[in-house]
């Protein structure tokens, strides 16, 4: 109930290619028991951001009104990593956190077919594979056309809290639209 809000929510995103990205952005009016309404949107370019700096960014609300204040820093981090299951695992140093986790993700096996290859007619998916700790989010490349994907990935996190969950998502790319969710796992920390 406040046209003001103040959240002052941190979130790690982790990028892998030095040429920065994008961040999309959208806000919504939460509304119980009907559906959220549209408030607007906006993109961070990291690309024209220096690293090792904190930037405040006011960026306004395209398609409505109003704007966003963020401050967003890049910085080098070692701490949450992928890599094939053949390289050597990265050496871990000045953890001030709990410990860390280490996911091997090997292969999905008997995926719902997801794509239409004539009418009516199912016969494939296109699986990638999203982990999650907290705000960390890795992805896996995608195995076109396949019901039995084999990704052999390492994905390590730091571990801050120790009742989190990791979850394992597998979703089916689609270029024309938003990925279509292929099944989900949640695994409690206190359960390894």
């Amino acid at each position: 109930k406040t046209l003001n809000p103040q959240w002052r929510e941190q979130f790690d995103f982790h990028l892998y290619e030095e040429r920065g990205g994008i961040i999309d952005i959208t806000v919504w009016d939460k509304d119980a028991g009907k559906k959220d309404d549209f408030i607007g949107r906006c993109q961070v370019d990291l690309s024209n951001l220096s690293k090792e700096h904190t930037h405040k960014l006011e960026m306004p609300l395209e398609e409505g009104e109003g704007c966003l204040v963020l401050l967003v820093t890049l910085t080098a981090s070692a701490a949450v990593t992928i890599s094939d299951l053949s390289s050597p695992m990265a050496m871990f140093h000045n953890l001030k956190d709990v410990g860390f986790l280490q996911v091997k993700v090997i292969r999905a096996e008997a995926l719902m077919a997801a794509d239409v290859t004539g009418k009516d007619s199912f016969s494939k998916s296109d699986p990638f594979c999203v982990v999650e700790l907290n705000n960390d989010r890795l992805l896996t490349h995608t195995v076109y056309k396949n019901l039995n994907p084999e990704w052999n990935k390492v994905f390590t996190f730091n571990i801050k809290d120790i009742h989190s969950v990791l979850e394992v998502t597998v979703y089916d790319e689609d270029r024309d639209r938003s990925a279509d969710f292929l099944g989900k796992v949640a695994i409690p920390l206190l359960s390894v």
